[in-house]
Formats: C-alpha cells, sequence, structure tokens
C-alpha cells in the first residue's frame, strides 16, 4: 500500500469514511520477508523478516518497553537509535557503512536466534551485497515478536524495489477496535488486509510459552515428589542405622515421643537450610533477568510453594521416623 492512511487524502483515494477512522493512527512498516523468529516457530531462524520503520513514528508514542539497549543508544529514547546518526557510542567503534542498527522482541533475541543485544546477522540486499544487521536494542513481552525493525531510511537504501507498505500497527480509540477493523477488513478487501487484535496475537505467543513452563512444571514437580520420598528414604535409613543409640537413651529415660521429636527436629532443620540454600541460589540466578525484564515476581505463589515443599517434607520425615521407632528397640541395644 503505498497511500498514507493517516492523511486525508490517502483514506479519500482509498475511498476510506475519515469519520469511521476519526481518532485513529496508523504506523506503516515496509517487509523484507524472511525466516518467523517468534517462539511459533520451532526450528533457528537464520534470516528473520525485516520490517522497516520511521523510528520517530514509535518514539512520539513510546511505544513497547524496552529490556535492554547497547552503548551508544539513548535509553530516553531507545527507538531513535535506528537513526544511523543518532547512534553515537560512547566506547567502542561506530556503526561501520555495511551494519544497520535493528531492534527486535527479547524472547525472540534470545530463544528464536541464540542471539543476544550487541550480536549481528548476516543479510545480504537485492543487489546481491552482504551486510550485517546489528541488534541494537529489545523489547519485553511485545506483539513485534518474529520479526527486527530497522530505519526505513536503511531499508530503502537495502531493498529500493520494496515499495509500499504491508505491515500496520493501528491505534484506536478505546472501545473501537473490532468496528475500526471491521471498517477496514471491508473496504480494503481488494488488498487482502488481514486484521489480528493485539491481545490475540500476544495470547498465541503465551500459550506457546505456557506449554513449555507447563511441562517444567511438571517435571518440577515429578522431582519434588522423588525428592520427598528420597528424603523419608534418607531419614528411614539414618535412624535404622542409629537404632542402637536411640535405644540407650531410650534405656536411660527418655520416652519414645522425645525421640520421635528429636528425630523430628534434627531433619527438619536440615530441610529448612536446604530450602534457604536453594531460595538464595534462585534467587542469584534469577533476579539479573527479573530486573533486566521489570517482569513482576509472584511473591504468593512462590511462597506457597515452598510451605507445600516444607509441609510435605516434614510429612516423609514424621512418617519415616514413626515407621524406623516401632518395634522393641531394647533388642538393638543387646545387639550392638
Amino acid at each position: 500500500m503505498v497511500h498514507d492512511l493517516n492523511q486525508a487524502s490517502g483514506q479519500e483515494t482509498l475511498g476510506l469514511e475519515a469519520n469511521g477512522l476519526r481518532g485513529v493512527a496508523f504506523v506503516p512498516f515496509r517487509v523484507r520477508d524472511g525466516d518467523d523468529a517468534s517462539c511459533l516457530n520451532l526450528n533457528r531462524a537464520q534470516v528473520p523478516r525485516l520490517l522497516g520503520v520511521r523510528p520517530e513514528a514509535l518514539a512520539e508514542r513510546g511505544a513497547f518497553t524496552f529490556a535492554s539497549t547497547v552503548d551508544g543508544v539513548d535509553p530516553q529514547q531507545p527507538w531513535l537509535g535506528l537513526k544511523r546518526d543518532a547512534f553515537r557510542p560512547r566506547r567502542g567503534p561506530p556503526l561501520a557503512d555495511d551494519e544497520v542498527p535493528a531492534i527486535g522482541d527479547l524472547a525472540s533475541i534470545r530463544w528464536a536466534l541464540g542471539k543476544q543485544v550487541g550480536d549481528t546477522l548476516d543479510y545480504t540486499d537485492e543487489r546481491g551485497r552482504a551486510f550485517k544487521v546489528r541488534l541494537v536494542g529489545a523489547v519485553a513481552h511485545s506483539i513485534l515478536q518474529g520479526n527486527l525493525i530497522v530505519d526505513e531510511a536503511e531499508f530503502v537504501r537495502r531493498y529500493p524495489s520494496a515499495s509500499g507498505y504491508r505491515y500496520f500497527l493501528v491505534d484506536t480509540p478505546p472501545g473501537q477496535a473490532e468496528s475500526v477493523a471491521a471498517t477496514l477488513t471491508r473496504e480494503l478487501r481488494d488488498f487482502g488486509l488481514e486484521m489480528t487484535p493485539t491481545m490475540q496475537r500476544l495470547a498465541a505467543f503465551n500459550a506457546v510459552q505456557n506449554t513449555y513452563l507447563g511441562t517444567f512444571q511438571a517435571l518440577g514437580g515429578l522431582g519434588l515428589l522423588l525428592g520427598s520420598v528420597g528424603l523419608g528414604a534418607v531419614v528411614l535409613r539414618n535412624v535404622f542405622e542409629r537404632r542402637s543409640e536411640l535405644a540407650l537413651l531410650l534405656a536411660v529415660g527418655f520416652r519414645a515421643r522425645a525421640l520421635r521429636q528429636l528425630i523430628l527436629s534434627e531433619h527438619v532443620a536440615l530441610l529448612v537450610v536446604g530450602l534457604g540454600v536453594g531460595v538464595l541460589a534462585a534467587l542469584v540466578a534469577v533476579m539479573p533477568s527479573v530486573w533486566a525484564l521489570g517482569a513482576q515476581v509472584p511473591y504468593r505463589s512462590l511462597a506457597l510453594t515452598l510451605l507445600t515443599i516444607l509441609l510435605n517434607g516434614v510429612l516423609w520425615t514424621a512418617l519415616a521416623a514413626e515407621v524406623a521407632l516401632r518395634g522393641h528397640l531394647l533388642a538393638a541395644l543387646r545387639n550392638t
């Protein structure tokens, strides 16, 4: 589409009614087809799809939340880092002539591409000349997953025959998304326009991620169960090995109830220390990513999980102590 949908003249040329699009804004992108680098593609993307956009169109909206940027990108206006003249690193070499700055979704960069911010990818323009795309920033949890965004001027320089726009972000007034989508789909049907609500697109991405998380959660639950049973087995073996010691304590006047409490307190203390060490190690591993993404930590669910582990361990420890202390302990003293 070569007409500007933000201008009344462009809307009139396409036969769109201005009243039906009042308050609606469009951010158009030029498209260079490539691999889908989203979580919907299970293969490793080699040459992701490129989208060319005017950085000012996204910068003036403060669009999306940035997870990280490289040195040389203004953190107050990270989208302007796509412009070659605005990319000024304080240290290190500037952009080479054959490098193009790009911004992508963090999940796509990290998992689909196996890269990180600051790395480069190899591309070939339509004239057969090789150039590199340097990843200068990453946005978090966005509908841009699967694409790399570059400056439209750099895009046209590499792919001059890719005229017009094929990808749009449509900003609608509150409560008018469905009506605007219906109007655009009807009036632009000859262009093959397909509208997808952002919530639906994010839900598709999250469905794949939630499947992985559900799988790991099931495996973690199985590990928790096996670990709890293993804890009970270790306690049972430990108590059986100490039966003569326990029998001596029983012979000098200790009650069986006191022995149970002694065994339970010893092993529960070890369980609490183990949980503390595990939580500390997990915080050291996870907190840098949490701070970088600005994610919300589910404190309630984590606390419930730790409490479940503690209660489960206490249960198996109590059962093991009860089984081990059954029978005549004095016989074990005689066999010592």
